[in-house]
């Protein structure tokens, strides 16, 4: 499957996963601060600073951290825990460091992560046997691909990680191993908070601040409330509120800080604290008025309100949004920003005051806000990345900088990642090439590509910043290419799609429960946004990825339809289960924090699959945008399974009256459920094909071969993939092929005569008309299936951007 789309039946499939051997190659010489590189085990410098030989080197003194702190002796190694131990070798001008791991536990240690400060005035010059990543003084050093694996009892020698240095000989400070300190010794927790005093008392609540507690061995990160000997809240600064307490009760309190390592002090003084008797006071507070809005994005609604009045003073505010509590802000607050919005949806928010009694007050005026959409005044252009475009098509990510596509790109979607079929999981971890037959109901079961992922080494020439893969990294691959590719275009965003046509057999099975929903959800978070890979071939492992993707595109072809590929499984609950998956990835997405994650969906041009599997109504509200199928309206398909006997346009703009089929599509004809359905047009983005759909034996008929009969499909690109030609490759590989413009239905297709080829694709002139068309409708943007299609110099880019600006 290459294009992975259909509107009735597309019997297209990925390509078998071509190899092409890449040496492997390392990196050596002299970093700059902030640099990040690996030597191989053993590995030195060729050359050394004042010319010294290796000899001398390794002829210097060996010290070891006592020599430098005093003339103490050396402690014994710790046992039961990891230690690091330094040794310093002097060599006048210059001086190596060494960092021996030992792991003093019952347990082999998998990997592992030093981090220390220099001391003032000295100057690390290379790094060898580890990861160095230095920022100013500070240094932080993750395992080669070679020693992360320390036995109980053992350690990284002979291969222990060592750095030249320049400067005034000394041990760093702040050393830790794992998060724990380097000699192994306990960490010294934080001390205790000041006296906490309440400064708020409601019927149900006690909010309470302090002065904070000072740091032990690592930072303060926060705060435990305590009652009786039990944590009843938390916080992050220093004060915090304490929920759910009975009426008219006396609470006693402490606080104790929390480091970190997770290391707990010692509590402070205790606060006792009377809550609020409600029969005390009858009377509720006036409601709030003039609730505004000062600023809306795509994701957040900052509001204001005119301050309520009470006999005995305001102590809070409920905002309400669609009439569920969403915020509370203090009683000396007249603003708030609600955030975890999603982009062009309407929400409606009310406010209401409330006093220490917890008497509520009526509500504010009702305020409707729509949220900005993510382009805001723009036009969203977003284009698929075939994960296997790298092996027969030689189609890298750097091919994203050099066309120019990149710079004119919003979203990147990375296509396409696999269900496990056991587990009903996100799947990585393994490379299995697809099956040969595209009507084998297993044809992607259990398939995948971690190779092309995060395991491959690309050279110089493949990369985006022109610099080779060492191959023993644990981020290799497109994924490494990727974050490359965003490190140089920023605002460029990135998004991992699941499924596809060869890939959404399970997603029936995976939707089907809620906790089922909530498995497949959690381990897509935890694999393409947290990043935590499987090991492959030395890759991989606990967030690498982090950062890489910035969302989530579901393509699944298709829920509730029997017309998906054969052996897909379906039921009639998948439009509703559909419903709830969406709900599911956009609440465990939000749960993350921080910057919006996009959601995303391919969905279908066929108002028969909408209405078997898509309830457009619920999901539109989760959903960032939809990106509607704007092609394989037609075609004879690979093994002339769909309509080998008749040509047709793949992605006509509007519908031709000359059309025999008994079926009618068009982008017009796609859009329109959607806008029916209530979607905003700002959420809809429409499908461009950078692909020809191709037949042969095409016979005149006094049409230029248009809606004519045909003997099949037409050879293809690739062998298994008869009837498609990318439309760089359709141009240079089919001669005499005259290219006509159809003005009823805005479609562009080629003819070479009477019984040769005809083939539907789309060009500058086909592009045109549907960008027009698209800012007539005000609708969001566009999509890109996909990227390898376009010529070296990006002439279909080329188009998009002159159409939409």
């Amino acid at each position: 499957m290459d294009t992975g789309r259909t509107v009735r039946r597309s019997p297209f499939r990925r390509p078998l996963l071509h190899r092409s051997p890449l040496l492997r190659t390392s990196l050596s010489g002299t970093p700059l601060s902030g640099s990040r590189f690996r030597a191989r085990p053993g590995s030195r410098p060729r050359r050394h600073p004042g010319g010294r030989a290796l000899l001398v080197l390794l002829a210097a003194l060996l010290l070891p951290l006592a020599a430098l702190t005093g003339p103490a002796a050396a402690p014994a190694r710790a046992v039961g825990v990891l230690t690091a131990e330094f040794h310093a070798e002097d060599n006048g001008s210059w001086w190596r460091g060494v960092l021996v791991v030992r792991n003093g536990t019952a347990t082999a240690l998998n990997g592992w992560t030093l981090e220390f400060d220099l001391p003032a005035g000295v100057s690390v010059t290379s790094h060898y046997n580890g990861d160095a990543t230095v920022t100013g003084r500070h240094v932080t050093v993750r395992n080669a691909h070679y020693n992360g694996t320390v036995a109980a009892g053992g350690s990284t020698d002979p291969y222990s990680y060592w750095f030249l240095a320049t400067g005034p000989v000394g041990a760093p400070t702040g050393c830790t191993i794992e998060g724990g300190k380097c000699d192994g010794s306990p960490d010294v927790p934080p001390t205790a908070p000041g006296t906490p005093r309440a400064t708020a008392v409601t019927v149900r609540t006690a909010t309470l601040d302090w002065t904070p507690a000072t740091a032990g061995d690592h930072p303060v990160t926060g705060y435990e409330i305590l009652s009786r000997g039990a944590v009843v809240g938390t916080a992050s600064s220093t004060s915090g509120t304490v929920t759910g307490l009975a009426p008219a009760t006396a609470y006693t309190f402490t606080v104790r800080a929390k480091d970190t390592r997770g290391n707990t002090g010692p509590e402070s003084p205790p606060v006792t604290v009377t809550t609020v008797d409600p029969a005390s006071d009858p009377n509720p507070p006036t409601a709030p008025g003039n609730l505004r809005s000062t600023g809306v994005t795509s994701s957040s609604v900052s509001l204001a309100w005119n301050a309520a009045t009470d006999d005995k003073g305001v102590v809070a505010y409920d905002v309400y949004k669609a009439g569920a509590l969403t915020r509370t802000v203090p009683g000396d607050t007249t603003s708030v920003t609600v955030s975890g919005l999603g982009p062009a949806n309407p929400y409606t928010f009310t406010v209401r005051a409330r006093d220490a009694a917890d008497n509520a007050s009526p509500p504010s005026n009702a305020l409707t806000v729509t949220t900005a959409d993510l382009a805001q005044g723009r036009h969203l252009k977003v284009g698929y990345f075939a994960q296997w475009g790298i092996y027969g098509r030689q189609y890298f990510v750097k091919n994203l900088d050099t066309s120019g596509a990149a710079a004119s790109l919003d979203v990147v979607n990375y296509a396409f990642e696999n269900i496990d079929p056991v587990n009903l999981t996100c799947l990585s971890g393994v490379t299995k090439g697809v099956g040969t037959d595209p009507q084998d109901p297993d044809q992607g079961t259990g398939a995948g590509d971690a190779d092309a992922d995060y395991a491959r080494p690309f050279s110089a020439a493949q990369s985006v910043d022109g610099v080779a893969d060492d191959g023993w990294g644990k981020l290799r691959g497109n994924l490494n290419q990727l974050k490359k590719l965003k490190a140089k275009y920023p605002k460029l965003k990135v998004v991992v799609s699941l499924g596809g046509w060869t890939y959404s057999k399970y997603f029936s099975d995976a939707a089907a429960t809620p906790a089922s929903r909530q498995r497949l959800v959690r381990s897509c978070v935890d694999l393409w946004i947290k990043g935590n890979l499987p090991v492959y071939n030395g890759a991989g492992g606990e967030g690498v990825a982090a950062g890489i993707f910035d969302g989530i595109d579901l393509d699944w072809e298709w829920p509730g339809s029997p017309d998906g590929h054969p052996g897909n499984h379906y039921s009639a609950q998948d439009k509703a289960n559909n419903a709830a998956l969406v709900a599911e990835f956009r609440k465990q997405l939000d749960e993350l924090g921080g910057e919006h994650r996009l959601l995303t969906a391919f969905t279908p041009a066929d108002p028969v699959k909408i209405g078997q599997g898509w309830d457009l109504g619920t999901v539109r509200a989760d959903l960032d945008y939809a990106m509607v199928q704007g092609y394989d309206f037609h075609g004879a398909g690979s093994d002339n399974s769909w309509e080998p006997n008749r040509t047709g346009h793949q992605a006509n703009l509007t519908t031709d009256a000359q059309d025999p089929y008994n079926f009618h599509f068009s982008v017009d004809d796609a859009v329109k459920p959607y806008l029916d359905a209530g979607v905003s047009p700002r959420k809809i983005t429409i499908g461009i094909p950078f692909y020809g759909r191709g037949w042969q034996g095409v016979t005149d008929g006094g049409a230029a071969g248009e809606w004519q009969s045909a003997t099949g499909a037409a050879p293809g690109q690739f062998a298994e993939e008869a009837g498609v030609r990318g439309y760089s490759n359709l141009l240079a590989s089919v001669p005499g092929l005259t290219v006509h413009h159809d003005e009823q239905s805005g479609a562009t297709y080629g003819y070479t005569g009477p019984g040769g080829q005809w083939w539907s694709f789309d060009d500058a002139w086909s592009i045109g008309r549907k960008t027009d068309y698209l800012k007539s409708k005000g609708l969001l943007g566009v999509f890109i299936w996909e990227m390898s299609g376009d010529t070296a110099g990006g002439t279909l880019m080329n188009a998009l951007r002159t159409g939409l600006g």
